[in-house]
């Protein structure tokens, strides 16, 4: 199930209807997950370096300005501090065009992830924005990297959840599920979608 497909067959209801309505628990493959760290040798061979270059998400600046400041104000729910909003929301469209990923989909991912708190920290260690585990560093070959600097962390997050939508053929169910350490389960992906859905969907 690409994303694209996803976005074209989007009814105005809700997620959870979608989600009987097409079968998203079936999309899931029935491998049980594993945990984040068990991925390192894996990924090691399959994701080496964080992209550089980029195509923007969007046809035009105009396109891009009007999108910012339709996010602006949905996240001004979540951050009260106008600048900061400003300088994340152009992080948010620089890193999704890099890593050729809806920007909604990644305000998504970080409202499940850390509710766009910079400096999250979970209990099992990952960090920043979009929860980022610090052995991704050894992955990309940059030990020195500061993932609670909100520009590293969505570089990261961004490639590896790119990487994951790649390695599951455009299966977004899976991807989320792989980017969460929680395969073979839809709950991740079900939160995921709800929130795209709930707060961050656009009609295109």
């Amino acid at each position: 199930m690409t994303l694209r497909w996803w976005r074209k067959t989007r009814s105005s209801n809700t997620f959870t209807r979608w989600a009987v309505n097409f079968g998203l628990s079936a999309c899931v493959s029935l491998l049980g997950a594993a945990p984040a760290g068990a991925a390192l040798t894996d990924e090691s061979t399959l994701l080496t370096a964080l992209p550089t270059a980029s195509t923007s998400y969007f046809d035009t600046d105009l396109d891009a300005r009007v999108w910012q400041l339709d996010m602006d104000f949905r996240l001004s729910h979540y951050l009260s501090d106008a600048t900061f909003r400003h300088g994340f929301l152009t992080l948010i469209i620089q890193e999704s065009s890099r890593a050729g990923l809806s920007p909604e989909l990644v305000l998504s991912v970080i409202e499940v992830e850390s509710l766009f708190d910079p400096r999250a920290v979970s209990p099992a260690g990952a960090v920043g924005l979009m929860q980022v585990m610090p052995f991704w560093k050894t992955v990309f070959d940059r030990p020195g990297d500061d993932l609670l600097d909100p520009a590293t962390n969505l570089r990261y997050g961004c490639a590896i959840l790119a990487h994951y939508l790649k390695r599951s053929g455009g299966d977004m169910t899976q991807a989320l599920a792989r980017y969460n350490g929680s395969l073979g389960q839809t709950w991740y992906p079900e939160r995921v979608m709800r929130a795209w859905d709930q707060n961050w969907w656009v009609m295109r």
